[in-house]
């Protein structure tokens, strides 16, 4: 055989080895039981972003379903939305708490995500159909069923994580105000989103109906250019664009030294989905928000009583174990198939993200994944009384 042959063959071999061993090696790691249930009222499409990153961290991580010891599915595994095949007829299914089965959850169950609340609209699901802002629901808001079981999750001193838009539209205002008082937060109305672009003639630029909102609201017309980020609430809109009102359009959530070697935390990441704006109460901040604003862009959310700094994730200062995170912190595109990888963060540094520190792929690999891995191992290990 000749060199080069020979040579090609032993590299190709070793290529296929390290998957092969990394995939023996996930296998033979121990698996940690927990019982979770999952809550995701926006899956408009089979991808299922709205969770799917969170169970390739429970795969990843080896949590498995108690009775029957096998990794969570994103397909199966949570309550909510669920399309049917073939997605082109349009048809779907609620698969929602029974005020029956309540106790029984709480009582069965370790810990509770709600990745996402807000549910699916006529013109998510029906596409081709014009964009505005909102259309008629189909399903979605947070309901007495799931306010209930949160409280008995609580009650029990089970984990509880809530996630971004829990407690706005479409959350009807009697759910609103007790799932705040339950979680010791007040929402303020207000959520936001980065753009790449503010232009609306830019793909990657604002919907076409905010310039409208804009215009309604400060009789001016819409001039914005550059990347910015978009504040709004009900019918009021704030616009905050790079180099006028913010130094750097990318928000960036910041953690402290402690919360951060605590959660195994960077102490800071750009982050790019949207947010929305809390007052934490008494709970315990772990993280903040850090809009980078400039003296005009402070004056800006100083009129609407708000600040560049806000609340990212809370906890609840007595058991700890009730977490808030003020951001859609679980809708990542995410490869999936290394989920059975171990060891799959140091692919990820190599393959699915760089060490640019603006690039939006690092949330996902050097946050997300490491603070929800801290909670449910501490989680687990309560559970296994180590």
């Amino acid at each position: 055989m000749k060199r080069p042959l020979l040579i090609t063959l032993i590299i190709l071999a070793v290529l296929l080895l390290i998957p092969a061993v990394s995939i023996i090696r996930w296998a033979f790691k121990e698996k940690k039981p927990i019982d979770i249930v999952i809550l995701d009222k926006t899956v408009p499409t089979l991808e299922r972003l709205g969770h799917r990153s969170f169970t390739y961290i429970l795969t990843n991580e080896r949590f498995v379903r108690k009775e029957k010891g096998g990794s969570f599915s994103a397909a199966r595994d949570y309550y909510g939305f669920v399309p049917q095949r073939p997605v082109r007829e349009k048809q779907f299914r609620k698969k929602d708490f029974r005020l029956t089965e309540l106790i029984d959850l709480a009582d069965n169950n370790d810990a509770l995500y709600y990745a996402d609340t807000y549910g699916v609209f006529f013109n998510d699901w029906y596409q081709g159909i014009k964009k505005t802002r909102r259309s008629r629901k189909l399903y979605g808001g947070l309901n007495n069923n799931d306010y209930l079981l949160m409280s008995e999750m609580s009650k029990r001193d089970k984990l509880v994580i809530v996630e971004y838009n829990t407690f706005d539209y479409p959350t009807a205002g009697l759910e609103k105000f007790k799932s705040e008082e339950l979680l010791g937060i007040t929402s303020k109305g207000w959520m936001g989103q980065h753009y790449r672009s503010l232009d609306t003639a830019t793909a990657q630029g604002v919907p076409g109906w905010m310039p409208a909102l804009y215009r309604k609201q400060y009789r001016e017309p819409w001039t914005f250019t550059n990347p910015g980020v978009v504040l709004l609430k009900d019918n009021s809109i704030i616009v905050l664009e790079e180099g006028r009102h913010l130094a750097s359009a990318l928000p960036v959530i910041t953690t402290s030294e402690g919360w951060a070697e605590k959660f195994n935390l960077p102490a800071t990441v750009v982050f790019t989905n949207t947010f929305d704006i809390i007052d934490p109460g008494e709970n315990n901040v772990v993280s903040e928000f850090n809009l980078m604003t400039t003296p005009e862009g402070d004056s800006l959310l100083a009129v609407n009583d708000l600040a560049a700094v806000f609340p990212a994730v809370t906890q609840e200062p007595s058991v700890q174990n009730t977490y808030y995170f003020a951001g859609d912190f679980a809708n990542n595109r995410i490869p999936f198939w290394t989920s059975r990888f171990n060891g799959a963060d140091k692919w990820a540094r190599l393959l699915f993200f760089s060490d640019n520190e603006n690039d939006p792929n690092r949330f996902f690999w050097r946050y997300y994944k490491p603070l929800v891995t801290s909670i449910f191992n501490d989680c687990h290990e309560k559970i296994a009384g180590k």
